[in-house]
């Protein structure tokens, strides 16, 4: 007696012929009409097996009855897991089957689980059938599937757990210049890159423990060794998944970007539509063959040394260099030899010449930002270097000439400044030879859709991901009256990518202030309908956090009731903290405000 022969109980085998040839009328007309089926028990051990399994897979019914299951429909998808068992009810999944010769045999399988009075399996029927030929012929995809992400401009692969290409939409291939079948079986690796899927890729290790990632951007390489531009999500096939047909580890929904209908339009690296944004560049334009010395003014955050390269690039000085001085962020005692420049032994520490700014914009042009706080001494050195292009270094006296035009910008009030007498009026007067006065943002709202755009689409390329905003925080983003201007838009898109956790950014992912009025109470952005969604908000976000253990390390939230407003800036500390890793400096620059705030804040909440 053989060993399998041992395992089965004494009366097994007439027990599954009585049942096949004598049992209920299901099994009898399954038998009538020839089906290949089987029956387990509740541990999943054959009961009973058709004769047209045994001739699809060439084991005998006498050997099988008492074995498990697995030795009948040996196939990946059932190592992993029983759908039939998990599930209950299983309809046409496809599967590999291997004949008791090695062989392969593509099939289709349905099944269903019995249950006694008290709801508990008992055994299972499971029923399969050899797909058609013309089923094998299009093997390439799930026809529905492929129809309908077809119908948004979606593509699909299905990789097993080599991450390697099990299935695909069937027009990929083709998006790639190869053959319909030429992608099932090549790595991921090879077709998006090592970065991503190579050993060290940093998406591998993340989709073989199961994890989600939205939004990621990448090139597909096509057989010719070009890129195609796509962004793509990906994540782990469920059972249920495998028993559709999508037989595999990992699914990623892809979709080709537009390449050429995305640009932003820009002026010089400035992206502006605005009347008053086309009059700056027309003033730009006309100053190509000019080295007249230009004022520029505006508030803060609005773009002021952008424009001053624009000057430079669009001069015939755009091949000199472009020297950039924040005098508003060097103590004054150094600013002098900063500028220009300082002889050996002029102070203590001064050890060797040094070169100022001056002398290194040589042929170029030097950008003199904040120039309203620039202490009157080194207003009266940088009046003669306009008027006679000479100066000295600190602690030299050797007369110095050189060719660099000035630029010169702040965000103060100037004229007040010359009439308080902090601020020379010849030195006002020679540098406002050409004045360029750049509006705020509140004042061009035509720019802030294209700004809104262009960050999104740059930082997305910076992070390898492709983001939108959902339809309520564009809203939110458009009725904002952005007193920090563009620096400000920027930061908050910078801020809202950082804690959203898919590609799509919502309102709760913005900084607080952009949902709430100058008086500091909460409220709902300024379009119709949008306070029930910036209540609801709040105090969702309020029921989140002031559950026990809901903060970080699982300590307790504050006893005391918070307010709406209260619960939803709670909550964005939170992100913000989890975004930098609880470093304190990062979280506070994501936020736009001091680290003494942000302890504050984090005092207050028990964060």
């Amino acid at each position: 007696m053989t060993e399998r022969e041992r395992e089965v109980p004494a009366g097994a085998a007439d027990e599954a012929v009585t049942r096949g040839e004598q049992g209920d009328s299901t099994v009898a007309l399954a038998d009538l009409a020839d089906l290949a089926y089987f029956e387990v028990d509740g541990e999943r051990n054959v009961v009973a097996m058709s004769p047209a399994l045994e001739r699809l897979t060439g084991f005998r019914a006498e050997d099988m009855v008492g074995q498990s299951c697995l030795e009948v429909i040996r196939c990946t998808e059932c190592l992993r897991g029983c759908g039939v068992f998990e599930y209950g009810d299983v309809r046409g999944a496809r599967i590999t089957m291997f004949r008791s010769d090695g062989t392969e045999v593509e099939v289709r399988k349905s099944g269903r689980v019995f249950r006694d009075a008290d709801g508990d399996i008992t055994g299972a029927l499971e029923v399969v059938h050899p797909l058609e030929p013309e089923e094998l012929a299009g093997e390439g995809s799930p026809g529905e599937l492929d129809v309908l992400l077809g119908s948004l401009g979606r593509d699909f692969m299905v990789a097993d757990e080599d991450l390697a290409v099990t299935r695909s939409s069937a027009s990929l291939p083709a998006l790639l210049g190869l053959p319909a079948d030429g992608l099932r079986g090549l790595p991921l690796e090879r077709l998006f890159g090592a970065e991503l899927f190579g050993e060290e890729g940093s998406l591998r290790e993340a989709v073989r423990q199961g994890e989600r990632r939205e939004g990621m951007r990448a090139f597909l390489r096509t057989a010719a060794g070009a890129s195609v531009p796509v962004s793509f999500s990906i994540g782990p096939l469920e059972s249920a998944d495998a028993c559709a047909g999508l037989e595999g580890r990992v699914v990623l929904m892809i979709r080709p970007e537009e390449t050429d209908s995305a640009a932003v339009p820009s002026f010089s690296g400035i992206v502006a539509r605005s009347p008053a944004m086309q009059r700056i560049f027309r003033v730009v334009e006309l100053l190509r063959h000019n080295d007249s010395t230009v004022l520029i003014t505006g508030e803060s955050g609005t773009g002021k040394e952008l424009v001053a390269r624009a000057l430079h690039d669009n001069s015939h000085r755009s091949e000199g260099p472009f020297v950039a001085v924040n005098c508003a962020a060097i103590p004054s005692e150094l600013l002098e030899s900063e500028l220009f420049g300082h002889a050996r032994g002029a102070f203590t520490g001064a050890v060797r010449d040094r070169a100022g700014r001056f002398e290194l914009a040589d042929g170029g042009t030097l950008f003199l930002d904040e120039i309203g706080d620039l202490a009157l001494n080194l207003q009266a050195k940088l009046l003669r270097f306009l008027q006679e292009r000479t100066f000295e270094r600190v602690g030299e006296s050797k007369t110095r000439e050189v060719d660099t035009r000035i630029i010169a910008a702040t965000n103060a009030n100037l004229v007040q400044a010359v009439s308080e007498r902090r601020f020379r009026e010849d030195l006002y007067y020679r540098l406002r030879v050409v004045p360029i006065d750049i509006p705020p943002l509140r004042k061009r709202r035509e720019d802030l859709e294209l700004l809104i755009r262009y960050f999104l689409e740059r930082i997305g390329r910076e992070r390898g991901r492709a983001l939108r905003l959902a339809p309520s925080a564009s809203r939110a983003l458009l009725a904002y009256p952005w007193p920090g201007n563009v620096r400000e838009l920027e930061n908050a898109l910078e801020y809202a990518t950082t804690v959203c956790e898919g590609q799509t950014i919502h309102v709760r992912d913005l900084p607080l202030e952009i949902g709430r009025e100058a008086d500091g109470t909460t409220a709902a952005p300024n379009y119709p309908g949008a306070d029930a969604e910036w209540q609801d908000l709040a105090f969702a976000e309020s029921d989140g956090s002031d559950r026990e253990g809901s903060g970080p390390g699982g300590g307790r939230a504050p006893e005391v009731s918070l307010t709406p407003a209260q619960a939803a800036e709670a909550a964005q500390l939170r992100r913000a903290l989890e975004a930098a890793r609880y470093r304190r400096e990062e979280a506070a620059r994501l936020l736009g405000i001091s680290r003494t705030t942000l302890w504050r804040k984090m005092k207050q909440y028990d964060l």
